[in-house]
């Protein structure tokens, strides 16, 4: 069964992230997608989902996502695994880290998605963030401003951790 990752990237980072991720998953284990290019038809073709935004300015989503959100009230998530990931800048933005993943996991939430995939807030340097539930972000929390040194990493743990819920083998 496979997998559908959506991205939404202004600047090239997140679609490189959502590239990586496909690339330790298994690339025959997901398709990729720019969120922008995409129908409410092409996410309700899968059960498993992976989403990826970056967070801008004073906790704005990425501009394709904030143009697709409206579309996840006419999505029914009953059924479907999501997992969320997320870019941001825990130093600058430490008052917005990772606003967007939030931002998208209230909204699937109460659509009825099951998420997975939660990331330990342990290891990052932040003041607050939509995304934070009960000690952990809702999704993988990555800031390849300050710390692109930990992301490889952090992506092959978080996949890992993916495997269960989607039923794949780690590639790498």
């Amino acid at each position: 069964m496979k997998i559908g990752l959506f991205y939404g990237s202004d600047t090239g980072n997140t679609e490189e992230v959502a590239n990586k991720i496909a690339k330790i998953i298994g690339e025959e284990y997901v398709d990729v997608h720019s969120i922008g290019k995409v129908s409410n038809a092409d996410l309700e073709m899968y059960d498993h989902l992976i989403f990826g935004t970056s967070t801008w300015y004073d906790g704005e989503l990425q501009s394709e996502w904030e143009d697709f959100l409206p579309n996840l009230d006419e999505i029914d998530f009953s059924g479907k695994t999501v997992a969320l990931f997320g870019l941001g800048d825990q130093l600058t933005y430490g008052e917005y880290f990772i606003d967007g993943v939030g931002i998208i996991y209230d909204k699937i939430i109460e659509r009825g998605a099951k998420v997975v995939g939660h990331w330990p807030i342990d290891d990052y340097d932040f003041e607050e963030s939509v995304a934070e539930r009960e000690g952990n972000f809702v999704g993988l929390a990555l800031d390849d401003d300050n710390e692109y040194q930990k992301t490889d990493g952090r992506i092959k743990k978080w996949a890992d951790q993916l495997s269960t819920a989607f039923r794949f083998t780690v590639s790498i």
